[in-house]
């Protein structure tokens, strides 16, 4: 286990490294990137696979009481086969897309991804919030060469935005939680229960809690979100590990993971502590939507829909109770398939037709009919319709607002969820029913976009119906958050 727990960061560095060294090589370059996710993935199942085990490793101790660690607990576990299962499918999808659309610094693209997947894995692994906070600052600084990879004045503009959001919150609240957590409790280790019932006066509580929340940026709460639609000027492989693998859920992942671990949703729960930033998490799930419903560009609507998404998460955990985090924990799997698989459709319409307006894309349906069956799917997801894994997150979300006795986070769910079907469902509709583009501009028949990309995106749109009918493990593993 503790050999595992260091090849889990091992492995894509060493794969980075190896791409980059493989860089006249095109075949030879994705290759090593296929192979080295497919290992990545192997050692997280063995990981996952040893049940209810836990091992922790040392990596250094930078400062006397600041260790670098890893450890195993049921959310990192999920966060982690999430992350790691997904690299593999968007390197198939990666190498469709990259070719079908001629672009440029494939092998840059190639070695940051696998940067950011280390990253991710660091994150999803931490022992603590200090090593948390240092992989999380890996994946913003990895990641920000993928955004800005077109080399455009708006995907450097994109960039400045992305990171200046993003490094400014996470230095100006979260760094500040961190040292305040660590001076009140005397460790930052993450502790079944949370470590600082005691230790802080109950008052101080939600100012330490909004630092935390609004300085894990990458959870997208408004008015820290826009980050997000600007990132959107990136390829779409890279808004697919933005959106659905790694940045936005290791935001969502941090917000959980401190949640339970470092306050302890019961600690919350006695203050009351969390019921101001459970209103900032449902005023963004409604806000974001109905920016969404005003958005005619394929990508940005997703985005938006993306910081609604997200804010899901989070109010299940300031539900704070054991129903609602699960409900959480199994939305960041439900929604990365969801997700991953709309931002490849949006890309498979990219390369086949280079339209990125909803409104130019009527009809497309019939001479798509792959991309936009899997669409259909991804987005009956992302709304939380059955037969697709959606459902259960939400379902589990609402079960958690009934039993915090929160009727109106209840409300805001079934709200949004019609602003779902509002924004979402259209785009499938027109596509098959309305218009006939089976022509572009030039007057070329338009066909569907190269097969990795098709495999890729109908792989993960069957992984959202498998996940509505085998959804036990799932819960099971969310679950075992509160087994003591």
């Amino acid at each position: 286990m503790h050999t595992a727990l260091v090849l889990t960061l091992v492995i894509p560095l060493v794969g980075a490294a190896l791409i980059a060294s493989a860089h006249n090589q095109p075949n030879l370059r994705e290759s090593v990137t296929l192979v080295t996710s497919v290992l990545l993935f192997m050692v997280v199942l063995y990981v996952l696979g040893q049940g209810g085990s836990s091992a922790e490793v040392l990596l250094a101790t930078p400062f006397p009481g600041l260790d670098l660690s890893l450890s195993t607990e049921p959310l990192g576990l999920l966060f982690a086969t999430v992350a790691s299962g997904l690299w593999i499918i968007t390197s198939i999808y990666s190498i469709g897309y990259m070719r079908g659309n001629n672009e440029q610094n494939q092998t840059r693209f190639y070695v940051f991804f696998a940067v950011s997947i280390a990253a991710a894995l660091g994150i999803a692994l931490s022992a603590n919030v200090f090593t948390l906070f240092v992989f999380y600052e890996v994946l913003t600084l990895s990641t920000y060469p993928l955004v800005t990879h077109k080399g455009t004045e708006e995907a450097r503009r994109g960039g400045r935005v992305y990171l200046g959001i993003l490094l400014s919150t996470s230095i100006g609240f979260f760094l500040v939680a961190i040292v305040w957590t660590w001076n009140a409790a005397g460790h930052l280790d993450f502790t079944d229960g949370g470590i600082l019932k005691g230790h802080i006066e109950p008052a101080f509580l939600p100012l330490l809690l909004a630092l935390y929340l609004f300085g894990i940026g990458k959870a997208a709460l408004m008015p820290f979100h826009r980050w997000l639609p600007a990132a959107m000027v990136a390829p779409t492989p890279v808004s697919a590990l933005l959106h659905a693998v790694a940045v936005v859920k290791a935001g969502v992942f941090s917000v959980l993971k401190i949640t339970v671990y470092v306050f302890g949703i019961e600690f919350l729960y006695e203050t009351g502590a969390n019921r101001w930033m459970m209103w900032v998490a449902a005023t963004t799930v409604i806000l974001a939507s109905l920016v969404a419903l005003t958005k005619d560009n394929l990508k940005a609507r997703l985005a938006y829909s993306t910081v609604s998404q997200l804010s899901y998460i989070v109010l299940g955990a300031m539900l704070v109770n054991s129903v609602a985090v699960v409900g959480a924990g199994m939305h960041i799997a439900t929604h990365a398939l969801g997700k991953i698989t709309l931002f490849f459709c949006a890309g498979a319409i990219y390369v086949a037709t280079h339209k990125t307006e909803i409104s130019d894309m009527d009809g497309l349906g019939r001479t798509m009919p792959i991309t936009y069956t899997a669409m259909l799917i991804g987005c009956l997801s992302v709304i939380g319709l059955p037969p697709t894994g959606g459902m259960w997150s939400k379902w589990y979300l609402a079960l958690g607002a009934l039993n915090a006795d929160q009727w109106l986070m209840l409300a805001v769910l079934m709200l949004s969820t019609l602003l779902n079907v509002a924004y979402l469902l259209p785009i499938p509709i027109r596509g098959f029913l309305y218009g006939d583009k089976s022509t572009n501009a030039a007057g070329k028949t338009i066909n569907e976009a190269p097969i990795p990309s098709l495999l890729a995106l109908s792989f993960t749109a069957a992984g959202c119906i498998v996940a509505f009918f085998y959804a036990q493990p799932l819960y099971h593993l969310m679950a075992g958050i509160f087994e003591h």
